[in-house]
């Protein structure tokens, strides 16, 4: 099997101390391969969106590692660590954060006027993907005067524009009604299948999260169950291969335990712990 794209052993997030510590995360275990489509669902307070945090190299956990690629994030100095994530991933908010004082164009081309790219190539590049979205015609707009959809389309876009290979979707349809989160849905499933895109989705809608190969089921920290989408083949429509909660509960310490037996640590040196916050 290739190694994954994006993977933990042992992720723990803490916050605060004494009376107050809450555990977020418990000791995750998992592999994202490259070209899944993966959901990460749950109800508020569930550790979805911390996990999210990790895995996108936004926040750094208490104990355990995140590896990208193979290589253990935690061993690498923060400057490359932002560097990696402005060039290897994409990320679609809920919330939208574009800047209304800017043009469409400029929002778009953020994350390579960080990079250092000329303004030439910054505006070739983001009108190709604007004009991908069908939003080339926006490019002059404030982002104050488009509608719900076209500033998700507007997101989309600035998440391509570095052409990333993983795209983190964060509850993307959460402020759009019926029919323009059926089209951003369309988008993003799209570009999952056309461009083999890996697409980690954040969400506790449940249509969105059955379109995907792959759902974490997260409860109190720990994933407590794990379901199967139907193959790339069959309708979106088919039966999900579910566990239940409880079964896959009572075996989820075993099954990390086993997986970290079979693959080689991705610990650094060794160790059982990774950094601490």
């Amino acid at each position: 099997m290739s190694t994954p794209v994006l993977e933990t052993e042992n992720l723990v997030k803490i916050y605060g101390r004494g009376p107050s510590r809450f555990d977020a995360l418990k000791g995750l275990t998992f592999e994202i391969h490259r070209g899944e489509s993966v959901a990460i669902v749950g109800k508020s307070g569930s550790g979805k969106s911390t996990l999210m945090h990790l895995l996108a190299l936004l926040d750094q956990p208490t104990n355990g590692v995140v590896a990208l690629d193979g290589q253990p994030v935690t061993q690498m100095k923060p400057k490359r660590v932002s560097q990696l994530r402005n060039a290897t991933f994409g990320f679609v908010f809920q919330q939208f954060f574009l800047n209304p004082t800017q043009t469409v164009l400029e929002n778009v081309t953020l994350p390579l006027k960080i990079s250092g790219m000329g303004k030439a190539e910054r505006t070739r590049r983001g009108m190709e993907v604007l004009e991908q979205l069908e939003m080339q015609d926006k490019a002059k707009n404030k982002a104050t005067d488009l509608s719900g959809g076209q500033k998700q389309r507007a997101c989309i876009a600035r998440a391509l524009v570095n052409r990333p290979s993983v795209l983190f979707a964060d509850e993307p349809t959460g402020n759009l009604d019926t029919a323009t989160s059926e089209t951003v849905e369309d988008i993003l499933f799209n570009l999952h299948r056309d461009y083999g895109i890996t697409l980690v989705v954040v969400t506790h809608d449940e249509d969105l999260a059955a379109k995907c190969q792959r759902r974490l089921i997260m409860q109190d920290g720990v994933i407590v169950a794990e379901e199967a989408g139907p193959p790339a083949s069959a309708s979106p429509d088919e039966p999900a291969q579910t566990e239940s909660a409880q079964t896959s509960a009572e075996r989820t310490e075993p099954a990390q335990t086993e997986r970290v037996r079979r693959r080689r640590s991705i610990l650094p040196f060794g160790k059982g712990k990774g950094n601490q916050a």
